[in-house]
């Protein structure tokens, strides 16, 4: 089976930050788990190269806005290395194939005649490189979502027929309650298109960089068609003479951000249905990450530096952070408190300290073998069908609720070795046979909820179950008992380690 699952392209005109870190690690957390499904998986990301708002950071900058798009690309590429994202191909708007498709996809809305010769008046936030209505507006004539005034423009473009997708796009959301994610997001992307559907400028005519219109190289595609098309572009090219198109076409499902949801959840569509192209399955709409009640912007300036994060305490801790701490789709609180409380009670003392006290007992008890007996059978019920449920919940993207349904087992193991008390069993020799069920139980139970984590923590994970001797990552292998005893434990350094953050500077 295919599954075809994307991020958003990151835009080059300023530095990546924790924003786009919890996008890419969501669609990763996907990814990798889908592999684990045995399925057939297309993990895409990038950077969205074009339009006014890189012309203009170029211009601040006094450099051409390929130089600025180059040095930015890599620094993505970066953050998408910093946190091991598995993605399958990195696309970049500015590639000669991905404008080849642009120019194409265009010239197929004009032949199907979406496409006309008009003149834009109205309000354009050059930071989003949107076209604002009289609603969108927040007081002052100002962009909602930057909070700068924003002037009238007037221009002559070229226009895609949007208003005539009004009745197509609200019979698809009529046909396909979940085709957007969360339902809250759904009623959003709906009440958009009952409001009315205005024609869309499809041209921008004041700048050049971007992908030219094929008819009229004196304009340029409008930066969000450019855009969106990358989702389909990159299957045509990421693999050299190799069309991925029938393999993974359409998308399973686009991860993005609440402030780009008209751009895929209505203005997407209407562009593929112009283009007879078939619509994503599937869109997942996160909410924002909050530092002291806003949302983390580098335009507000109120960033926290994933690197920073990643050097001191390890990536595997950012992304658990990430995905646990705020329910994914609402927006969230974050904090450096609230980070180091997780990583303290969570990963190094119910995971980390679980992981040690097992393999510990079994080297005391049984000299390093883990038994070879059935699992207890007070946790068998817990157990089962906890890989169909994770998987249920990654299949509507929920990665927080399938985290949670794994960590109520962590918990319950370290319930478990509390109530068994394994160390006064130890003590008696009429109770062999039940300490070789609680150790066994406990290495395989730890082996089952490690099997889950590993889309989330995938390096702890690995270094975990080599420690174990069960080193496969099957999903069908997440089911208590999979497993049999008799393997030989490894040695294994603290997974979380204390750490003493540093001491804030006070030199002047």
């Amino acid at each position: 089976m295919s599954y075809y699952v994307t991020t958003p392209i990151y835009y080059v005109n300023g530095e990546p930050h924790l924003g786009h870190v919890y996008t890419t690690v969501a669609a990763d957390v996907l990814a990798r788990h889908m592999r684990q499904r045995g399925d057939d998986v297309f993990f895409l990301t990038g950077t969205d190269e074009h339009g006014e708002p890189v012309a203009q950071a170029a211009e601040r900058e006094g450099v051409a806005p390929r130089e600025l798009a180059d040095r930015h690309a890599e620094r993505f590429k970066a953050v998408a290395a910093r946190v091991n994202a598995t993605n399958d191909f990195f696309i970049r708007t500015s590639d000669p194939e991905h404008k080849a498709v642009v120019a194409e996809v265009v010239e197929k809305l004009r032949a199907n005649g979406h496409v006309y010769e008009g003149t834009y008046e109205g309000w354009y936030c050059p930071r989003c490189a949107d076209f604002k209505t009289d609603a969108e507006l927040a007081e002052g004539s100002r962009c909602a979502i930057h909070l700068i005034e924003l002037e009238r423009e007037k221009e002559d473009n070229w226009f895609f027929r949007f208003s005539s997708f009004q009745e197509p796009l609200e019979k698809l959301y009529a046909e396909n309650p979940d085709w957007v994610l969360p339902s809250n997001r759904y009623n959003e992307a709906l009440a958009f298109i009952s409001g009315g559907l205005q024609d869309l400028s499809l041209s921008r005519a004041r700048i050049n960089w971007g992908v030219p219109i094929p008819w009229d190289p004196d304009q340029v595609v409008y930066v969000w068609v450019d855009a969106l098309l990358n989702y389909y572009s990159a299957l045509t090219y990421a693999r050299e003479g190799d069309d991925l198109r029938d393999r993974f076409w359409p998308a399973s499902v686009h991860v993005l951000a609440k402030d780009i949801l008209k751009f895929h959840a209505v203005i997407w569509p209407a562009l593929l249905m112009a283009a007879e192209l078939e619509l994503p399955k599937r869109l997942f709409i996160h909410g924002y990450l909050l530092m002291d009640e806003h949302k983390m912007s580098k335009s507000l300036g109120n960033v926290l530096d994933p690197f920073a994060v990643m050097d001191l305490y390890g990536t595997d801790a950012l992304r658990f952070y990430l995905l646990r701490e705020v329910s994914f789709g609402q927006d969230g609180s974050i904090s450096p408190e609230s980070f180091e409380k997780r990583y303290t009670t969570e990963l190094a003392n119910e995971y980390g300290n679980l992981a040690s006290r097992t393999l510990a007992m079994i080297a005391k008890y049984r000299d390093g073998v883990v038994p070879e007996v059935e699992p207890a059978a007070e946790l068998v019920a817990d157990f089962d069908g906890l890989g169909g449920l994770v998987s249920n919940h990654l299949d509507r993207v929920d990665a927080s609720l399938a985290l949670e349904e794994i960590w109520q087992r962590v918990r319950r193991l370290n319930r478990f070795v509390t109530q068994a008390e394994p160390w006064t069993l130890a003590k008696d020799d009429a109770q062999a046979e039940r300490l070789d069920s609680v150790l066994y139980t406990l290495a395989e139970g730890l082996r089952v909820v490690s099997v889950l984590l590993y889309p989330w923590m995938p390096d702890s994970v690995k270094r975990l179950l080599a420690a174990l001797g069960r080193e496969d990552l099957g999903l069908e292998r997440a089911t208590l008992g999979a497993d049999g005893g008799g393997a030989r434990i490894g040695d294994l350094d603290q997974l979380f380690p204390r750490v003493e953050a540093p001491e804030p500077s006070t030199a002047a």
